[in-house]
């Protein structure tokens, strides 16, 4: 199988990942994870969202985050907006990149933001007017692109239909989200071959949980594919606080692990991303689900001495 040689990935665990948390996450240490990730070599972040601080009170500090955290190493920083409101806040805080997102599903569109996945691409139109007077990029994101906790299943057609409108809007760079981790490979196939054939030109990514173990097979499904853009979160963190069940993103550090094993470039050191996500489980004050992490990459060797023999 051919794969592609390099991929870009995304670490979204500041902002996907931190709002999942009950706890309060102090500023400064947000701001010390993304230069962290950063100085490992991820060149895009999901750093914060401008939303209510009412709905997910984690964000509130998304104005401190922007303006502390070092610009100077050319990594993108994108923010997560939710209305023009949003996007105002923003902008207004510096931001030079913002990600609208919208649901395949209407259930869940419903429960995350209130309202209908066609008025929500409508609000999406003052959004990409404002960013378009500022030089702003914007990216784009389908939620529950490959199942929906309750709906179950959603038809291609119904995600490649969502992606053309939001290109059909100028967004030319979007991320399929596999929100509750209902992905398989056959499922991912599908919804990717419907947006090609829609919008050829558009570029996707794809952003998966491993709510049942499945996220880095899904992966491998996406390379196969052709896909070249992965969104993952630092030590596992994460899980949409409106769907039942979902639990963490795909690990960012496990995907590079697996993306180095399959001789995929990534620009990223590993040794240190492995660092990054100890310290964030040291930050939230429990175990995380990353595995590389704790295992280390598999040509890492061990003492002698540490071995345990068998007596007698």
């Amino acid at each position: 199988m051919a794969f592609p040689k390099s991929v870009s990935i995304c670490d979204v665990g500041t902002r996907d990942g931190f709002q999942a948390e009950h706890d309060f996450v102090p500023t400064a240490a947000k701001i010390e994870v993304i230069d962290a990730l950063v100085a490992a070599g991820l060149r895009k972040l999901e750093v914060t969202s401008f939303v209510s601080p009412r709905a997910v009170p984690q964000m509130a500090d998304a104005t401190e985050v922007l303006a502390g955290i070092d610009k100077t190493r050319g990594a993108e920083f994108v923010c997560l907006v939710p209305n023009l409101r949003g996007a105002e806040n923003a902008i207004r805080a510096g931001a030079r990149a913002i990600l609208l997102f919208v649901s395949a599903s209407e259930t869940h569109n419903g429960t995350n933001v209130n309202r209908p996945i066609a008025a929500s691409l409508d609000g999406f139109r003052a959004i990409m007017d404002l960013a378009l007077r500022h030089g702003i990029t914007v990216h784009g994101s389908i939620s529950t692109a490959f199942g929906c906790p309750f709906e179950g299943d959603v038809p291609p057609a119904q995600v490649a239909s969502v992606a053309r409108a939001m290109h059909a809007m100028g967004i030319g760079h979007i991320a399929l989200g596999d929100t509750t981790g209902m992905g398989t490979p056959p499922l991912v196939r599908a919804a990717v071959e419907a947006v090609r054939d829609t919008c050829p030109e558009l570029r996707l990514a794809l952003h998966f949980h491993n709510t049942r173990g499945l996220g880095l097979v899904n992966i491998v499904a996406g390379l196969e594919l052709g896909i070249t853009d992965y969104e993952g979160s630092v030590g596992g963190l994460g899980g949409c606080p409106f769907a039942p069940g979902a639990t963490g993103n795909v690990c960012t550090e496990d995907m590079v692990n697996l993306m180095h094993e399959l001789g995929i470039e990534t620009g990223i050191d590993l040794d240190a991303l492995c660092g990054v996500a100890r310290r964030v489980e040291t930050l939230v004050g429990r175990s995380l689900p990353g595995q590389v992490m704790r295992a280390g990459p598999r040509g890492r060797l061990s003492p002698l001495d540490c071995a345990v023999r068998a007596i007698g």
